[in-house]
């Protein structure tokens, strides 16, 4: 049986992924910390935090991993009908810290509680702060109904969550993120684990083998964008 490695906060190296549990989800570590530094360095190679406030911090790398790729996003008659219609407004990086609030708060079909304590809040906050974390805002009546919060790291997207107050709320935000994501050429976006709405929107699993190859050759790719600046809402209409 493969023993857990734990981390300490002085040194930033993670095991390596061949070590992580099958089960449950790819299991790789517990400790360290939070800082921008360590995960940064933990999501360029494929890993990410995720554990509840009882606990210390867990560090995951499934295999077989949700994606999304562009190209492959699937959006329904429904949905195509609400785009066009224009009903929502899409924003970005507008109110980070409200999304990922909501992210945390609103309740989950299936879930009791949340995994995003108030100490990753502020994690996430940080990596906004230093624009590597973005937010997608979807308005209705000049109100916050829906969005997703993530990380992009070169040119790989990595969705952390998402929220929806009104129907169709976050596929709306998530639709505009990919067409978006399509015109700044990111290949490959990250779901992390495989659920019913991800894949449902086209998201699919791929070995962690594939997705650490995608990684190394898009993660170190050099990108300038003002994300703010050069979002485009009609992208996705």
């Amino acid at each position: 049986m493969t023993q857990l490695s734990w981390l300490d906060e002085t040194n930033l190296t993670f095991p390596p992924l061949d070590l992580a549990l099958t089960e449950p989800n790819g299991l790789l570590a517990a400790g360290g910390d939070l800082s921008t530094e360590r995960l940064l360095s933990a999501y360029q190679q494929g890993i990410f935090p995720w554990y509840d406030e009882d606990q210390p911090i867990l560090w995951w790398s499934p295999s077989p991993r949700a994606v999304l790729f562009p190209e492959e996003l699937k959006i329904s008659k429904s949905l195509k009908k609400t785009l066009k219609r224009g009903s929502f407004l899409v924003t970005c990086d507008t109110v980070f810290d409200q999304v990922i609030q909501h992210c945390a708060s609103t309740p989950r079909h299936g879930q009791d509680g949340t995994w995003i304590n108030d100490e990753m809040i502020e994690a996430y906050n940080q990596l906004h702060s230093l624009g590597h974390a973005h937010s997608i805002e979807t308005w209705y009546d000049n109100q916050l109904v829906g969005g997703l919060y993530g990380i992009a790291i070169g040119r790989v997207f990595f969705g952390e969550s998402m929220f929806s107050l009104k129907t169709d709320a976050s596929k709306v935000a998530f639709a505009h993120l990919i067409a978006q994501l399509k015109a700044w050429h990111f290949p490959i976006i990250d779901c992390q684990v495989s659920n019913p709405h991800l894949s449902s929107l086209g998201a699919r699993e791929i070995s962690r083998d594939h997705f650490s190859q995608l990684l190394k050759d898009n993660t170190k790719q050099d990108t300038s964008i003002d994300w703010r600046k050069e979002w485009n809402p009609q992208l996705a209409l």
